[in-house]
């Protein structure tokens, strides 16, 4: 069950913590007054889990957080520091790790990738988890009781990440075509995890 990592393994949680990074840079805008910036780091969060798995996925995520923790600008707006954990979004933060393990577990369920298993995934993990965590948080940063949290932290995102969940489906879906081995990857290392 203790597997080491391997080159190729380190290789695609670096590439995907960067991506995650690199999603959280196109900007962010506020709607309705939330406290909660758009961004398309769920977007990322999912790609990561429905590609790299439960495991790697969540590593992913972690990588992504220390950077950030570690005072790189990667959170949203060019935010920075552990800081960023104690504030209102804090919490979306730590969803973000295990809504990709989770997306990672569901995918399992089902190989070869079959899109409407990893769309289930994507709105699990992707959305239902990362509110999950976050909403409370949100709630609890700012005071607020936890209609109010939710209506401006979770309702309000839902139509933009439902949009999301499709579109990291449909790129996980080509991906998985183009990358059959991706595929064969990840029933190997549920099989090693189980010795």
């Amino acid at each position: 069950m203790n597997r080491r990592l391997s080159a190729a393994d380190l290789a695609r949680v670096a590439v995907f913590a960067g991506l995650i990074a690199a999603l959280s840079l196109p900007g962010q805008f506020y709607l309705f007054g939330s406290s909660v910036p758009v961004t398309l780091q769920t977007l990322g969060v999912m790609l990561t889990g429905l590609l790299l798995g439960a495991r790697l996925g969540a590593l992913a995520v972690l990588v992504y957080l220390a950077i950030g923790a570690a005072g790189l600008p990667v959170f949203a707006g060019g935010a920075a520091g552990l800081g960023v954990f104690a504030g209102p979004t804090g919490g979306y933060l730590v969803g973000f790790a295990v809504g990709a393990f989770v997306i990672g577990l569901i995918v399992r369920l089902r190989r070869p990738f079959h899109p409407a298993v990893g769309f289930v995934a994507a709105v699990v993990g992707g959305i239902a988890v990362v509110y999950a965590i976050g909403v409370p948080v949100l709630a609890w940063r700012l005071d607020l009781d936890f209609g109010t949290a939710l209506r401006t932290g979770a309702t309000i995102f839902l139509p933009g990440d439902l949009l999301k969940a499709v579109l990291a489906t449909v790129i996980a879906s080509g991906v998985y075509r183009a990358y059959p081995a991706l595929a064969r990857d990840d029933v190997r290392e549920a099989a090693s995890s189980r010795t």
